[in-house]
């Protein structure tokens, strides 16, 4: 079977092409590692998508994108791409199957970002987290360290407080980089606080974590908090380690033209991995869209 587009990334900016590709009466594919809904589906509530008010939990706009998707006809299987075949017939290799098509978009989205410290990987599952949504109410009166000071850690560190005693923000700088918005909303908790010009030096504990050592970058001073669970939101990591001969930037995201041409013709790619300024679910789904519509130009070009 030869496949129109294969989606590679079942996100936002999958769905959304897979969406748009279907809709377009083009045999489509999506191959998903985990599950649909990307990092979307740790989002406990999305508040600036449009349409919705009063927001929406990150896991129910997944659900829907996903039946939207499907009720058009697009096909889901569960696997992970470990390479690309290019030229004019392409192929998406996974463990198991070789699957040809007429074109590809990428939308593997990004992984969170480590901070390779002592301790961190040691106690993955076990006091070390990257997903507040997955798990704060593990950490229900007790005491939690939210490393970054972007607009995820802060948010985040806001639906931690609803669960735990006592939360701690560590940021390398002076000042919190999140939106405003997001930093007055950390004011109104009073159990969050905020360590400036910190980073974690490393984490202890036997079972579980237990202590962290946090330094001062510009005194060089340490200082141990006894802490049960770190959240780490320190950035992210493009999936394209599976990739050859496509552009990259120094970074490792795909760069792309505004039509979401990569620099090998029929393969497209949106969404996170691209290379751009703004992350969001509303910038995902408009790249999907794009690519979606320059994968079928691309077919009626053959």
């Amino acid at each position: 079977m030869i496949y129109d587009v294969i989606i590679i990334g079942g996100g936002p900016a999958g769905l959304s092409a897979a969406i748009y590709a279907s809709r377009a009466r083009l045999k489509t594919l999506i191959i998903e590692k985990i599950g649909c809904g990307g990092q979307m589906t740790t989002t406990d509530l999305l508040e600036n998508y449009p349409g919705f008010n009063a927001g929406i939990n990150g896991f129910e706009l997944a659900v829907k994108l996903e039946k939207q998707a499907r009720d058009f006809g697009a096909e889901i299987i569960y696997g992970e791409a470990s390479a690309i075949e290019r030229g004019l017939s392409k192929k998406v290799i996974t463990a198991k199957y070789a699957y040809e098509t007429k074109t590809i978009i990428i939308a593997a989205g990004t992984r969170a970002k480590k901070m390779n410290i002592p301790g961190e990987s040691e106690f993955i599952g076990r006091g070390v987290s990257f997903c507040a949504v997955c798990d704060a109410p593990f950490y229900r009166d007790k005491n939690v360290l939210v490393v970054g000071g972007g607009d995820s850690a802060v948010e985040e560190a806001v639906y931690i407080s609803k669960f735990a005693k006592n939360v701690a923000i560590v940021h390398r700088r002076n000042e919190l980089r999140a939106a405003k918005i997001l930093q007055e909303r950390m004011k109104l908790h009073p159990n969050i606080s905020v360590i400036y010009d910190s980073v974690p030096k490393e984490i202890f504990g036997r079972d579980s974590v237990e202590k962290v050592t946090v330094t001062n970058i510009k005194t060089n001073e340490n200082r141990d908090l006894i802490i049960d669970g770190v959240f780490v939101f320190t950035g992210l990591i493009p999936n394209t380690l599976f990739l050859s001969g496509i552009t990259l930037d120094k970074a490792g995201y795909i760069i792309t033209d505004e039509n979401m041409n990569t620099s090998s013709a029929g393969i497209f790619a949106c969404g996170d991995i691209r290379e751009k300024h703004l992350r969001q679910v509303v910038t995902a789904v408009s790249d999907g869209a794009q690519a979606a519509v320059s994968a079928q130009h691309c077919i009626e070009n053959l």
